[in-house]
């Protein structure tokens, strides 16, 4: 069928609302004919079961009405009640005649995900979705009543004519263990549901008449309150998607099950870009500086999730997680290595690695290559030890097998800036100089702490070992 045999007759916007979509249940009463109903019903009780969700509600009878027995009435609440009224017992009739009559919910559609409830106003269509949806059935409970208590009077007057003085046989039950999978398929039973369903106490609640106030106001959250009014349109301030790109996205993707599902597929200690940008400056650049390993300060600001921020904000930051070594950012060694932590190869504590990355980094501010069997020797941890530290900063040079930064030096493009955090930072290795200093001399190396004793070749000559040869005869 082509589109102008069919054309569009009227465009209705639909608003959809949740104010009552927790709340929401529609009752039906498929024994009830269509002019037979309940609008003018007076509700004299009505309780719920929150958690099995069922509801009961009493109805007023008419026992004036011309139509009504009243010696079937009477009948029927002695039937329930008892000609000798137990006091104890909460009666089905307190009148004494039969003037209510009671409805049960049943369930005949358990999901109910594909249903709404829609009001029209000018023009336009507002839906809420429901919680449930019950068909409610009239309970003849007094006539169980009347059974329980013919049987219970049944085996009174035997008790009384010596029926009881016979040996009582006892039944005997065995019960086995139960496992895993009957302990499934014993909840799935009818009885186990209709034992969880009576052990639930009904809770009394309260019925408003559909013209009160309190309904009024109920029934105005079916309105999404979204509409212009009678104009039929929708005003421009507060159409549905009259909201940025990203605002749009946050609204329609859950923030918390897309960092869950994220994470699930990320390696550990990964931090996806998502979840970068809820976390404080600080832990983004923490977060940032570690896993980047060696970085210029351009591509932290290209890195951040809000690019908005004053670059002066964001250095005093990175001086408290990072050290600016030859004009590019590298982590502080508290964050690589954190208390309590060893390393992966030999278990070699946090204290003793974050010695160790210091005294590198301390040498590579004053040299540009450094050997690593030197700085074996040196900082006294195993090879395997000294190589994770150096891989995380700094890269081999096949050519004569020592070890530079990952990033060239780019201490001529700093700013003002960052070049008095340099001058800030060198405070700091020069109050560490002295602790340096020990660890060389612990190791019988002979050097200062310039760069005679670090084997780079930009911190001065370095002595070579000669091998002599040997005088015996061969």
């Amino acid at each position: 069928m082509d589109d102008e045999d069919d054309p569009v007759v009227e465009e209705i916007p639909v608003h959809l609302s949740k104010a009552l979509a927790e709340n929401l249940y529609v009752l039906q009463y498929p024994v009830k004919s269509a002019t037979a109903t309940f609008d003018d019903g007076r509700v004299v009780n009505c309780c719920v079961k929150p958690i099995n969700q069922q509801i009961k509600v009493d109805y007023a009878l008419d026992t004036a009405s011309r139509h009504y027995d009243a010696f079937k009435g009477e009948q029927f609440a002695l039937a329930a009640d008892g000609k000798q009224r137990d006091k104890t017992q909460k009666l089905t009739f307190r009148s004494g005649t039969m003037d209510k009559q009671s409805f049960l919910s049943a369930k005949p559609i358990e999901d109910v995900g594909r249903y709404l409830v829609c009001v029209m106003q000018d023009g336009e269509m507002h839906a809420t979705p429901l919680k449930g949806i019950v068909a409610m059935r009239q309970m003849f409970s007094y006539f169980d009543k009347q059974d329980t208590r013919t049987k219970a009077e049944q085996k009174a007057e035997r008790d009384a004519d010596g029926a009881a003085d016979d040996e009582e046989l006892t039944q005997v039950t065995v019960k086995f263990a139960e496992n895993e999978r009957m302990r499934k398929a014993r909840e799935k039973s009818f009885n186990y549901l209709s034992e969880m369903e009576a052990e639930e106490p009904w809770c009394e609640t309260f019925w408003h008449e559909k013209t009160s106030s309190t309904a009024e106001l109920e029934k105005q959250k079916l309105f999404s309150g979204t509409g212009a009014g009678g104009s039929g349109r929708l005003a421009s301030d507060n159409a549905a998607l009259n909201v940025r790109p990203a605002e749009y996205m946050e609204l329609l993707i859950s923030k918390e099950k897309t960092d869950r599902n994220i994470d699930s597929l990320l390696p550990s200690k990964v931090v996806c870009m998502h979840k970068l940008s809820h976390l404080p400056l600080e832990d983004q650049l923490k977060v940032l500086l570690t896993d980047a390993k060696v970085i210029t300060s351009q591509q932290i600001f290209d890195l951040l999730p809000n690019r908005t921020l004053p670059p002066e904000k964001v250095r005093r930051v990175l001086m408290k997680v990072g050290w600016l070594i030859r004009g590019n950012w590298v982590a502080q060694a508290e964050y690589v290595y954190p208390d309590g932590s060893v390393s992966g190869t030999n278990g070699v504590t946090a204290e003793q690695m974050r010695n160790a990355r210091d005294y590198i980094l301390y040498r590579f501010t004053k040299c540009d290559r450094l050997e690593r069997s030197q700085l074996v020797t040196i900082t006294q941890l195993p090879v395997e030890e000294i190589r994770e530290i150096l891989c995380s900063i700094a890269k081999l040079n096949p050519a004569d097998r020592t070890w530079s930064m990952l990033l060239p030096s780019n201490e001529a493009s700093l700013c003002v800036e960052e070049q008095e955090i340099c001058e800030r930072q060198a405070a700091y290795w020069k109050a560490r100089t002295e602790f340096f200093n020990e660890m060389e001399r612990k190791s019988n190396i002979a050097g200062s702490s310039g760069g005679g004793s670090g084997g780079g070749t930009g911190g001065g000559p370095t002595s070579k070992r000669v091998r002599k040869r040997s005088t015996r005869d061969s």
